[in-house]
């Protein structure tokens, strides 16, 4: 039976071999899409699978600032030892901190990201250890516990490392006591090394204070714990414990690292997970636009198929047996779809990878995969095939071999209607598209108060601090440079904050947060950030260790005159020297914190160098590169643009932008080819009436306006009931932008117009066609 059905399906598809070939590339394109968002999806709920990512979390604390609370992604020193302490159901606490270290082997150096830490992390993450174990790695004060990476970069493959000396930063020795497995590229805390944290901490007496918030936390609790019971107690430690008492951590669980880690008001409100739930969606659209195709062209061969229709019922064949044979031809042509969109996969995936920079695998050797590509497949082919099987089965015998044609109104109401569902969806896109990319250009054109562009950042290391006055003016004299600074905080990035000072002209100033930037004198002409009263700092440090440069933000909070000569009192009292313009750091879309400046050199972790806009880029890397070389030859010459530091700011909008652009493109191609099939059946059949016309004198520009205008009405339809959907939905998607544009008109015109007229061109191709048609051969057999 099964077969029989298989067979007279087939027989029927090569019968109408162009509308098949429509609703198989309609419906791969469709499976495309949808399978190639499901990878990526899959990959970004499979970050962070480590075995106990149940009982892991991370400590971020709320502190309160002018009665809101704000997230910060760090804790005290000792709140790890005190949790393990005294919190029940805690199993292990750990304190981590991230640094870049340099590891030098003979002639191999290599510069990696790792983590000092305490013992108990290693079994927190449950790393694998190819050499040494997690018991004894951290006996030796000097152990270091590397990946295989490193192992394999600095001493060869297959070479036994345990128990080496590695030299980092060429003047501290490590003892390797293990070497664990790579860690996966989908996690949230990437590190290539394990270091003691007592290395780390043992010379910084801040480290084991309550009052400096620097360190990660993590934590694992026990099987049986209680959540809520260890939170509560928690969030208790901090206030306990030192004169915090407006801060708090909190457990944040390892299963929302990733795709939950936006705090408003101290709650959890997404993150990635939006992204991740807006791609689903588009893919189901883009499913249903396709499956929407399918049923209007197998609507529109009803009249093709009313007389095999009769003839089958007249020999006996029951309604549910034709429904059954015409869904078995909606499944072939699904099957037939999904191996076609498995060689678009194959040709495709490459290059969306390097789109979304991943490294996702089609992994047809996956169970999981297969079944979701079946899934997808059957859902598409009974969803797509029941409304025509249900309608093509409906005819009654004795009406359509009389040749008495039926009105079946109904069929062309909703076949008009989903091509108005098509072109509304298809428009959206177009609008979605649009505002997504200003959005983008808003934000990254936006002033940021310093000059991202000829602006270059380097990690400090060996001896850039001690000599920098030389380094720069070495720099200076190559010509490819103009300035060069020291700065202890990423310009892009928050940096040191605080709060508890207090300043002339200020109240209840103590709960203000303020950001402290500890540079270079030189800082302001290589970055551009502008002083617009008073000065910069003297190159001489001792002549303005008590000068401070602050933020206009920062002078407003000062009250009415001039900043200048007033004090601001930290430690100890500063007298304010000069007042810099605002500039953009940290989160992108909001506006930044007061800024406190202060000419101190020591803390300095980025040395940034401002090059000659008529100087080539590799001539003037070259030149830095040899000055670099000179003065720090032990370290290799490592830098990175500010202006692809800041770009690399806006990646999810970035990659919601291209994605969005491309599934817009797919939608309004799945839609033309929708639209091009039933302009084709619609000239067909008219065929005998545009003969006629022809005949009596009509031109070809009036055939395709005839022809032409039921479409565009309903594309026009499509326009109207689009509009109202799109605002609605951007502008949800804008209010979580703090720094967002307005939604003008014109984006709607211009959408309007663009959806008319890749339906005119679409359309007008068949009735340009059965214009020119010879109208003899439509009027022959009348």
């Amino acid at each position: 039976m099964i077969l029989n059905y298989i067979k007279i399906a087939f027989r029927s598809l090569l019968k109408n071999k162009g509308y098949s070939f429509l609703n198989i590339f309609g419906l791969a394109i469709g499976i495309t899409c949808a399978s190639l968002i499901f990878l990526w999806v899959e990959d970004e709920m499979n970050f962070d699978t480590f075995e106990k990512q149940d009982q892991v979390y991370y400590l971020p604390t709320n502190q309160s600032y002018d009665g809101e609370w704000r997230t910060f992604y760090s804790t005290p020193g000792p709140l790890a030892q005190a949790i393990k302490d005294e919190v029940p159901g805690v199993l292990r606490a750990s304190r981590s901190m991230g640094e870049h270290l340099m590891f030098t082997v003979g002639d191999n150096a290599i510069n990696r990201l790792g983590r000092y830490a305490d013992a108990d992390f290693l079994d927190i993450f449950s790393l694998k250890f190819i050499e040494g174990n997690a018991t004894d790695a951290f006996k030796n004060p000097e152990a270091i516990v590397i990946t295989q990476e490193i192992a394999e970069l600095l001493y060869g493959t297959d070479t036994k490392v345990l128990g080496n000396v590695l030299k980092a930063n060429n003047q501290d020795n490590y003892v390797i006591t293990g070497v664990v497995e790579n860690l996966p590229k989908n996690v949230s805390f990437p590190f290539n090394w394990v270091a003691p944290f007592e290395r780390f901490g043992h010379d910084k007496e801040w480290t084991r204070e309550y009052g400096s918030f620097f360190s990660d936390t993590f934590v694992e609790l026990s099987p049986e714990a209680n959540f809520e019971t260890v939170d509560a107690r928690i969030r208790q430690l901090i206030p306990e414990k030192s004169e915090e008492s407006d801060s708090q951590a909190f457990l944040h669980s390892m299963n929302n690292w990733h795709l939950r880690s936006k705090f408003e008001d101290g709650k959890i409100v997404g993150g990635q997970i939006t992204y991740v739930r807006l791609f689903t969606i588009i893919a189901l659209i883009i499913l249903l636009i396709a499956c929407i195709n399918f049923m209007n062209l197998s609507t529109a061969r009803s009249e093709k198929r009313a007389n095999e229709v009769g003839v089958r019922k007249a020999m006996g064949s029951g309604r549910s047996r034709l429904m059954m044979q015409f869904i078995s031809e909606s499944l072939i042509m699904a099957f037939i779809a999904s191996f076609v969109s498995i060689l678009f996969l194959l040709i495709l995936l490459p290059q969306f990878n390097l789109l979304i920079d991943k490294n996702l695998t089609l992994g047809l050797t996956n169970p999981i995969h297969i079944m979701v590509i079946l899934s997808i497949t059957v859902l598409c082919g009974v969803f797509a095939g029941f409304y025509p099987a249900f309608y093509l089965s409906s005819f009654k015998p004795v009406e359509v071999l009389k040749g008495i044609k039926s009105t079946h109104g109904s069929a062309s109401f909703i076949r008009k209607g989903l091509v108005v569902g098509q072109f509304t969806i298809s428009t959206v896109f177009i609008i979605g598209t649009i505002l997504v990319y200003q959005q983008i250009q808003h934000v990254k054109n936006r002033e940021l108060g310093f000059e991202k562009d000829q602006l270059i950042s380097m990690k400090v290391n060996g001896k850039m601090i001690e000599k920098f006055p030389v380094i720069k003016q070495d720099l200076i004299n190559t010509g490819a440079v103009k300035d060069a600074a020291l700065c202890n905080s990423d310009i892009l990035s928050g940096g040191n904050n605080g709060s508890g000072l207090t300043w002339t002209g200020g109240t209840n100033t103590e709960d203000v947060l303020i950001s402290f930037r500890y540079i270079s004198s030189s800082f302001f002409n290589t970055t551009g950030v502008e002083i617009i009263e008073g000065r910069s700092f003297n190159e001489n440090i001792e002549k303005d260790s008590t000068s401070v440069i602050i933020t206009e933000s920062f002078a407003r909070l000062m009250g009415a005159g001039s900043a200048i000569g007033k004090q601001v009192t930290a430690d100890e009292p500063y007298t304010v020297v000069g007042v810099a313009k605002d500039f953009q750091y940290g989160d992108m879309y909001t506006t930044s914190d007061p800024v406190l400046f202060l000419n101190y050199l020591n803390q300095a972790r980025f040395f940034y160098i401002k090059t000659n806009s008529d100087v080539a880029t590799n001539e003037a890397l070259s030149k830095i590169e040899a000055v670099m070389k000179k003065y720090n030859p032990a370290f290799p010459f490592e830098y990175t643009f500010v202006d692809e530091n800041f770009n690399a700011k806006f990646q999810s909008e970035q990659l919601v932008g291209k994605l969005s652009q491309i599934f817009a493109l797919l939608a309004i191609l799945i839609s033309c080819l929708g639209l091009f099939g039933l302009a084709a059946y619609t000239a067909e059949q008219r065929s005998k009436e545009i003969g006629v016309r022809k005949v009596l004198g009509a031109s070809v520009t009036g055939i395709v306006k005839l022809l032409s205008k039921d479409f565009l009405k309903l594309v026009g339809l499509s326009i109207i009931i689009s509009i109202p959907i799109a605002w609605f939905v951007m502008r949800n998607w804008l209010q979580g932008f703090a720094y967002r544009i307005e939604i003008n008109w014109w984006i709607f015109i211009i959408a309007g117009i663009m959806a008319i007229l890749i339906a005119l061109v679409t359309v007008s191709f068949q009735a340009v066609k059965a214009a020119i048609a010879n109208p003899v051969k439509s009027l022959k057999t009348e």
